[in-house]
């Protein structure tokens, strides 16, 4: 099964990237530009995006890029093709200019997930913020208020990355001022936090706890701390949604495994809004998503073989 939805999102997103595609009625045109990544979080992204705009019975065209020169010129595409409006995952710094001269035109854009400091856009987004806090949270309440714990961050995501941090530094000065907080950048994919956190473990001789900040991070992470034999962390934290590390929560009784629920399904209330205000609808210029501790209490309502978001 996974491997069918693997080849299926990998077919859907070489269609995004090579031509057009078409569902019902085509009453709107809805351009929809992603990162090229076309597994994890950021694939799944792409593959709910599409989902929505068939349901709907609109017009759209899926763009990826793997840097921002890339999305600038599949902006101008897009326009050139015709796009009423545009959903955005703006995951580089430097597409302000680009993005702004959109919306001067006069032409809707929905930005997804990370923030970028452009006037008029409209946006959806889950609660970085409170998910650091909701981390912090069910840290203390595994280990107490005092202990050491490593936090994961990646600087090179941006907004996405300073809001978890400062959302989990926020709680902790005010519950747990007497933990000791040490940071290791990494990155949001599994290879990358599987060397790093090897290293972090040849660095600390005791870690209590692990504020990782994304679900493939922790995916990584989880298999450094196996290799190592460490019987010193029992808690770590995740964030996202992927069921590869939902089954990890299920199924592994020596550390306590959670996660701050991020889903990419939100990307569909961002085709939404962008439908809404072509359909002329009022529409909030923001809409923050909540999010949700996933633990092995209720990671049974979460687990769902038909997603693509595995890991």
């Amino acid at each position: 099964m996974k491997k069918i939805i693997a080849l299926a999102l990998a077919a859907m997103m070489l269609l995004g990237m090579t031509g057009i595609a078409f569902a019902g009625n085509e009453t709107h045109k809805i351009g929809i530009l992603c990162s090229d990544n076309t597994h994890g979080w950021v694939g799944a992204v792409a593959y709910y995006a599409e989902q929505r705009c068939k349901e709907l019975g609109v017009q759209y065209n899926i763009t990826t890029a793997g840097n921002i020169e890339e999305m600038t010129t599949n902006i101008d595409d897009q326009l050139t093709w015709g796009a009423e409006a545009l959903v955005v995952c703006a995951q580089w710094p430097g597409l302000e200019d680009p993005i702004g001269e959109v919306v001067k035109q006069g032409i809707p854009v929905v930005n997804f997930d990370i923030d970028i400091a452009v006037d008029g856009l409209y946006k959806v987004t889950g609660h970085n913020y409170d998910m650091g806090v909701l981390c912090a949270q069910a840290i203390v309440e595994q280990i107490g208020t005092t202990g050491t714990v490593v936090a994961l961050p990646v600087p090179t995501s941006g907004s996405v990355s300073e809001l978890r941090m400062q959302g989990f530094y926020d709680t902790v000065k005010k519950i747990a001022p007497d933990l000791v907080v040490k940071e290791y950048s990494t990155k949001f994919n599994a290879e990358a936090a599987l060397t790093d956190m090897a290293d972090v473990l040849t660095a600390e001789d005791h870690i209590d706890a692990v504020f990782s900040l994304d679900d493939s991070t922790s995916l990584g992470a989880i298999e450094a701390i196996l290799d190592g034999n460490r019987k010193d962390i029992k808690v770590m934290t995740g964030g996202g949604g992927a069921q590869a590390y939902f089954q990890n929560i299920q199924k592994n009784e020596d550390i306590w495994l959670c996660t701050a629920l991020y889903s990419p399904i939100m990307v569909q209330d961002a085709v939404n809004a962008a439908v809404a205000l072509l359909n002329g609808e009022t529409v909030e210029q923001v809409l923050v998503i909540p999010t949700a501790i996933v633990d092995r209490n209720n990671v049974t309502e979460y687990l769902d073989e038909n997603t693509p978001y595995y890991d």
